[in-house]
């Protein structure tokens, strides 16, 4: 039976208090911070974090990647901001290798091999939506393009949701089974989706509640087709 577990809570709270190299793939797709206008991006200090919130004026903060009624008493969109280097520390310690959707958004080391998903139903100029997405590797190899279109958005309730195909391509070229994979940022579950298809025991996190209580009716629904066939 395929190890498929997923968590509603904070990931650095989870990986503080795992072994190192507890994972052999970590494939991660962090907030990159653009929920935020650059000069209201906001401190890793929770205190000074929740301070900072206080200041910005309503309506100004893109929650989860969609605009929302911001209420500058509460916590709203808190957890949509770039992670600081505390998180690649520990990313990196408990994982053998990382895939991050992102990569350029952030500071990483040099890589030869990054992966592109170019998005064949996104035309490449005269759109609102980016045509391709990049992602930086641990992996010494040749860099990797991925064509497949972006989701029909009949089904998407995650800003960032990217296809169980997508997640499917990268654990057919970078993960073999016996494989732990690690994503610290859950989202719509499409990387637990893929991993489950693909027999790899999964560990996965989210933060939000609505997601994360979505993403697991969207597992169930999927993991219930096997059963009626079986």
């Amino acid at each position: 039976m395929v190890i498929s577990e997923a968590y509603n809570m904070d990931c650095m709270e989870a990986m503080r208090a795992m072994p190192d190299k507890a994972f052999d793939l970590a494939v991660v797709d962090p907030p990159y911070g653009d929920g935020l206008p650059r000069q209201s991006r906001l401190p890793s200090d929770p205190e000074e974090r929740h301070a900072k919130l206080k200041t910005l004026k309503p309506n100004t903060l893109r929650a989860g990647g969609h605009f929302k009624k911001f209420d500058p008493s509460s916590k709203i969109a808190e957890w949509d901001v770039a992670p600081d280097q505390e998180y690649f520390n520990e990313l990196f310690r408990v994982s053998k290798n990382q895939i991050v959707w992102g990569g350029n958004y952030f500071e990483m080391p040099r890589t030869r091999c990054f992966l592109v998903w170019r998005k064949t139903n996104v035309p490449l100029e005269g759109f609102s939506m980016a045509a391709a997405e990049y992602a930086w590797t641990s992996f010494n190899r040749n860099a990797l393009v991925f064509e497949f279109s972006a989701i029909n958005q009949a089904g998407r309730f995650h800003p960032t949701q990217k296809p169980p195909e997508l997640y499917a391509w990268i654990y057919k070229h970078f993960a073999k089974q016996g494989d732990r994979i690690l994503d610290t940022h859950l989202g719509s579950g499409s990387s637990r989706i893929a991993a489950y298809d693909a027999g790899l025991e999964f560990v996965g996190y989210e933060i939000d509640k609505e997601y994360f209580e979505k993403q697991e009716e969207r597992f169930d629904r999927h993991t219930s087709q096997y059963s009626l066939f079986s």
